[in-house]
Parts: C-alpha cells; structure tokens; sequence
C-alpha cells in the first residue's frame, strides 16, 4: 500500500487561510485472476485466493455504501474493507 497526502495553503488569504488535505491511496491487487485458468498451485493459490477474497469483501462494501440507508457496511470481512474504513475515518 501506498499512501501520498497533500496539503495546500492559499498564500492569498496569508495566515488565516484554511488547509486542504487530500490523500490518495494505492492498493497493489497484482496476482488477482481467475485460480482456474492460471494453474496456479501452493503459495501462489493461497495468494490468489486470499486476493480475489478481499476483492469480493470490497464488492460487498461498495454494495452497501450505494444503498441509500445501508443497515450494515461489512468493514470487517477483509483487511482491504477494513483499511478502507481507516482511511475514510481519518478523512
């Protein structure tokens, strides 16, 4: 995971002007493709597997989060879903 933060101060409005942050994170899914076609085997399925899982996890969140009053957001089926939650808290 990569993360990159700026922050932007407008010289204009000198010393009163308020402080913009945005930040944008990467997420490396490299090794997320179809287990069947690939032949994977050993400590490469288990990656693929435990890849494609957390891709599932973050369909099931944006799901949720589309919904116009979602009853649940299942953060926690994932540490992708549950990172996402992290960095949107922190926003």
């Amino acid at each position: 995971m990569l993360q990159i933060t700026v922050e932007h101060k407008d010289r204009a409005h000198g010393a009163s002007a308020e402080i913009k942050i945005a930040k944008l994170s990467l997420i490396d899914l490299a090794g997320s493709e179809r287990v069947g076609a690939t032949s994977s085997s050993g400590l490469r399925l288990d990656e693929a597997k435990f890849i494609n899982s957390s891709l599932s996890a973050l369909g099931k969140v944006i799901s949720a989060l589309s919904e116009e009053a979602p009853s649940h957001i299942p953060y926690r089926d994932s540490v992708l879903t549950w990172l996402l939650k992290v960095l949107q808290a922190v926003m």
